[in-house]
């Protein structure tokens, strides 16, 4: 494997139970609070199903990433696979995309938060807040993360299952078919409820960019890939089910925060909306957090290889994080929120993250015997369906996505050229 000496390693000091929470609240995060009501008015009554689709792609990119990440156990994920296996142009293709999808997640994340907690004119400052305030904890090092994580994945669970109890045994029960419209049901509406179901899914292999941070990276991070992923495609399913109970997929669909306006029709339980408010607050930041965290790492990785500039690369002496790399991350994500809007963002992040999933499917079908840990017809099942929901996404995510990604291509293209 390749391994560039001229950039210092980073520190081992992760255990399983502390990349379980990191992979867990990479996921428990924006995407449960706000997904379902665009998935809702793409897929309609077909939610379930569409929820279904992206748990399936998610399990073949889990079981793809764990095994190559117990072969490749250093940072980068699948820009580190996708180099070994198929070579630097795919490697490149993963992590760019990788890069932008998950920088566009960050903002989403912080707009989920700040839409929660503060009141409109505020919400854009109160996001950058929340950027700078966690790039700092990252910035202090890996062990910090791991420990805020951890209290803040606790903290959401147990909010969001007392919300889950409370609103199936005293809510309201709702029903009604989606109004009619164009492209919300058949095939290509449960394709594109997938998609954008799939932002929600997307944080379980964070845990294989810090494959360079875990101790006994081979044994640790296979299994806690797959128990991140146990843990949050019941709770997922759970509260798919009480949304659809309480609000109707119409009310679901129209919804701008689900489990609040779920949490309403249970009488008299003003606790139980601030409740949900405390757990969206909790749960966004704690992805927030793990997803600067993979970002950085990635932009590492890309970095110590020359495909991102070599300044990324810099590991802090003291703390032993890629410290420039997160500060140019915040910066980014923070112009991001400034400029952008969250509708925008979920798509394109998807787009992103399912083309750096395929290149992982692929990666793990060159993988020899010796190192396949499950079968090849889950990868192939992977690759086929990454690419058919990076396809299914709202158009305007498509085109933007599919531009920036060939302008990093094409970037590439043109520094290696330049190259003596």
């Amino acid at each position: 494997m390749t391994t560039p000496g001229s950039s210092p390693s980073l520190a081992r000091r992760l255990t399983t139970a502390d990349a379980v929470l990191i992979g867990v609240g990479s996921m428990v995060g924006a995407g449960i609070f706000s997904a379902f009501a665009p998935a809702a008015r793409a897929a309609g009554g077909w939610l379930l199903a569409a929820l279904g689709v992206a748990a399936v792609v998610a399990l073949c990119n889990a079981t793809s990433s764990a095994q190559l990440a117990a072969q490749y156990p250093t940072s980068g994920g699948t820009y580190v696979y996708g180099r070994e296996r198929l070579g630097p142009w795919w490697g490149f293709t993963a992590g760019w995309a990788f890069v932008i999808g998950k920088t566009a997640s960050c903002a989403a994340m912080a707009l989920v938060f700040a839409a929660y907690v503060v009141p409109g004119p505020w919400q854009k400052m109160a996001a950058v807040l929340a950027v700078v305030s966690l790039a700092a904890v990252n910035y202090r090092g890996i062990t910090r993360t791991a420990q805020l994580t951890r209290i803040i994945v606790v903290t959401v669970i147990a909010a969001l299952c007392v919300v889950l109890v409370v609103v199936t045994a005293l809510g309201a029960v709702t029903s009604g078919p989606l109004p009619e419209a164009p492209g919300q049901v058949g095939p290509a509406g449960v394709l594109q409820g997938a998609a954008i179901l799939f932002f929600a899914f997307a944080g379980y292999a964070r845990i294989a960019t810090l494959g360079e941070e875990v101790v006994d990276p081979g044994r640790t991070i296979p299994r806690a890939i797959l128990m991140a992923f146990a843990v949050v495609v019941p709770l997922y399913a759970v509260t798919a089910v009480v949304l659809v109970r309480s609000l109707g997929t119409a009310g679901l669909a129209l919804s701008s925060a689900p489990l609040r306006d779920a949490a309403v029709t249970v009488d008299a339980a003003a606790w139980l909306q601030a409740l949900v408010v405390l757990a969206a607050a909790a749960a966004t930041l704690g992805a927030l957090l793990a997803l600067v965290a993979g970002v950085g790492r990635t932009a590492l990785a890309m970095a110590r290889h020359g495909d991102l500039p070599r300044p990324l690369a810099a590991v802090h002496p003291r703390y032993s994080v890629p410290h420039v790399a997160e500060v140019a991350v915040a910066t980014v994500v923070s112009l991001l929120v400034l400029l952008g809007d969250l509708r925008g963002v979920i798509g394109f992040s998807s787009f992103g993250v399912l083309i750096y999933y395929a290149v992982a499917n692929a990666a793990a079908l060159t993988q020899d015997p010796l190192h396949r840990r499950y079968p090849r017809a889950l990868a192939v099942t992977g690759l086929g369906g990454c690419v058919a929901l990076a396809l299914a996404v709202p158009s305007a995510s498509l085109v933007a996505g599919a531009v920036v990604l060939a302008s990093g291509l094409l970037g590439r293209l043109v520094v290696l050229r330049r190259r003596p």
